[in-house]
């Protein structure tokens, strides 16, 4: 019934430099510049243009839509030199009805302005603020009498499930152009098998013997399909897939899912790649699935803007819970509270009928430069009181900077909260983590707490047989956390926790600490061709895939007559074995150390039960130059 035609091809691109190129979208100028450092990339307008036949439809029975899935950070459409839309926040879906504008030919132009204001967030983070019309575009061609197409960019339907005993309870609301409506509404399961049907559009059914939505376990999801009646024919249809589950969140025992205990233990991901920005395709967010999938997590922090919707998707196939949030970040602006309404208003709109999102984000990090705290904190108790208003099924949640207090007013505003902590990167003291969890835990026994953010940098070329914080290797970042997967062990009562970040990523205002223009916090470069060592310490602990794994394989070279050799497993025993002889074998749990005495060359191998791991070593006497750590000597502490 609808008809949804691709746009993403042949369009003219006017560029920063005024020069005129022929690309396809999904696309971005920032591709390069704005991961190279020196915060020095381009961000102003740049013009996309496109030629396009009328569409077939008819127009006594049909009207088009132009539909985009994200154009960063404004956009200013026209079609036939005739204004369609303006649009501000470059992450989220919307549409304008260009019907009565088209022609035989057409053309079709899109402004999209990335560049500094004070009234579009993000305007102040640590990452790259890519410009384009960076995620799919289409036309919609769809009957005059339809589901809701105007609304903030969403389906024009909602499905809110609830679990009632051993049935499900699904209500499902839905907004049309016409006046007296005739909606049917038909929910299915994964075999297709109709389990309640029901008509109108406020329907409340019954799914007998509901199979739950179960988390990574059990991601089981049913289809719900509404269409618009008229004279006994469908004229239009939508539909979507959900899961039924409920959830709570408890100060002194954690996350609930479906009444039991569920800890939430996961990463937070951005959505760019090196010399790609945020033009992802389908196979690049597959490929950051399968890798947050291959270390265990159960939750993903999709930080600070909607992510794409068939990520979204592919959390809720794959049971992972999603905290949600708008780039409401590091500065509030007082021009911009009508942005991060309008924001939230499409972030939830959009995105309300996935199982897998259980809390919406209002902020990050507000607090680290705000003069106008008074202003702020009131475009907060806005936002909480809207997302309630929105959504009455999941609570509100933020994430405070590590210099916010925990008496800080910002940190009671929303119904969770959680804290980015580097303690033990940016300041010394692993210990100090513990000591932070205990006191808010103390001081607030019945507020839900969490981390959103924790972390340590790692470049896979620095290595040290002596590592220690702000090096940047590979050995420093395991360490860190294996600390931080104890830590969280000692306290259970934790609602979340979100490793920063499960990929490397583009923040093109770093010029010192490793690369420039680079976070290196990622367990997973850039690239996604490198999982550091730290990335199998996470499999080891949350993965039940059986796997064994030695560290520092790109540390090869070393000057020590004796070094350790370190092992990841989530197996009960591991043997090493060198040159084919067998070293040691340990009984522990997911961390195992051998002492290895080097030759000019050795041949190690791991086994542990049925897996098995090998490295290759070499004792040098002589360092190598072109692996010095940055700032440091070549000498047996700190190179590689």
């Amino acid at each position: 019934m609808r008809n949804k035609i691709s746009i993403n091809k042949g369009w003219s691109f006017c560029g920063p430099d005024k020069s005129v190129t022929t690309v396809d979208v999904p696309h971005t100028w920032n591709n390069i510049d704005g991961q190279d450092g020196g915060n020095d990339y381009w961000r102003g307008s740049c013009t996309y243009t496109k030629t396009f036949d009328k569409p077939a439809f008819d127009p006594a029975a049909q009207v088009v839509y132009l539909e985009f899935e994200g154009v960063n950070a404004s956009a200013d459409v026209t079609l036939n030199g005739q204004k369609v839309i303006h649009h501000d926040g470059g992450y989220s879906t919307f549409r304008a009805d260009v019907t009565a504008l088209l022609k035989d030919k057409n053309t079709l132009e899109v402004v999209a302005d990335n560049s500094r204001n004070d009234r579009v967030y993000p305007q102040k983070a640590d990452f790259t603020f890519y410009g384009g019309i960076y995620r799919d575009a289409w036309l919609v061609v769809v009957s005059k009498d339809h589901f809701d197409m105007d609304y903030f960019g969403g389906p024009g339907f909602q499905v809110t499930p609830t679990v009632d005993g051993k049935n499900g309870k699904v209500r499902v609301q839905s907004w049309t152009n016409v006046q007296n409506p005739d909606v049917t509404v038909a929910l299915t399961d994964a075999s297709g098998k109709v389990v309640a049907a029901g008509k109108g559009t406020d329907v409340e059914l019954t799914i007998p013997q509901v199979h739950l939505w179960d988390g990574v376990e059990d991601p089981y999801l049913y289809t719900a399909t509404l269409q618009l009646m008229e004279n006994g024919q469908p004229v239009d249809e939508v539909s979507c897939r959900f899961g039924v589950r409920s959830f709570r969140v408890d100060p002194k025992e954690g996350f609930f899912l479906n009444g039991r205990r569920y800890p939430l233990h996961g990463v937070s991901r951005h959505q760019d790649r090196k010399g790609i920005g945020n033009a992802l395709t389908r196979e690049m967010h597959k490929e950051d699935m399968d890798l947050i999938r291959e270390i265990g997590a159960n939750t993903i922090r999709l930080a600070h803007y909607q992510h794409a919707q068939y990520f979204y998707d592919l959390c809720d196939e794959y049971g992972m819970i999603v905290w949600a949030e708008i780039p409401y970040i590091s500065e509030h602006m007082p021009n911009g509270r009508e942005n991060t309404i309008s924001q939230m208003k499409e972030l939830i709109t959009q995105n309300y009928n996935h199982p897998s999102i259980v809390c919406w984000g209002v902020s990050n990090e507000i607090t680290i430069s705000t003069k106008d705290k008074a202003d702020m904190l009131d475009n907060h108790r806005v936002l909480n009181d809207l997302c309630h208003e929105m959504d009455k099924t999941r609570p509100t949640t933020l994430a405070c900077y590590a210099m916010c207090g925990p008496f800080n007013k910002v940190a009671h505003l929303t119904d969770l909260v959680s804290w980015n902590l580097y303690l033990g990167w940016y300041v010394p003291g692993l210990f100090l983590n513990d000591w932070w969890i205990n006191f808010f835990h103390l001081c607030y026994p019945n507020r839900c707490l969490g981390y959103s953010e924790y972390g340590c940098e790692a470049m896979p070329n620095l290595h040290s047989s002596h590592p220690h914080r702000g090096d940047h290797t590979e050995e420093y970042q395991a360490i860190y956390h294996e600390f931080m997967l104890k830590c969280f062990e000692r306290h259970p009562y934790m609602w979340s926790t979100h490793v920063w970040n499960m990929f490397d990523f583009a923040a093109d205002a770093r010029d010192q600490g490793g690369e420039p223009g680079m976070n290196h916090k990622g367990l997973v470069t850039f690239d996604r061709k490198i999982k550091k060592d730290a990335f199998y310490a996470y499999k080891a602990y949350w993965s039940k895939e059986p796997f064994v794994h030695i560290c520092g394989k790109r540390y090869a070279d070393r000057p020590e007559a004796e070094t350790t050799v370190k092992v990841y497993t989530n197996q009960p025993e591991v043997s090493l074995y060198k040159d084919g002889q067998l070293v040691e074998t340990k009984q522990g749990d997911k961390v195992f150390e051998f002492k290895v005495s080097l030759n000019p060359e050795t041949h190690l191998e791991a086994k542990a039960g049925a897996c098995t791991d090998t490295a290759v070593l070499h004792k040098v006497d002589t360092p190598n130059p072109n692996y010095v750590l940055k700032g440091k000597s070549s000498n047996s502490a700190n190179w590689v």
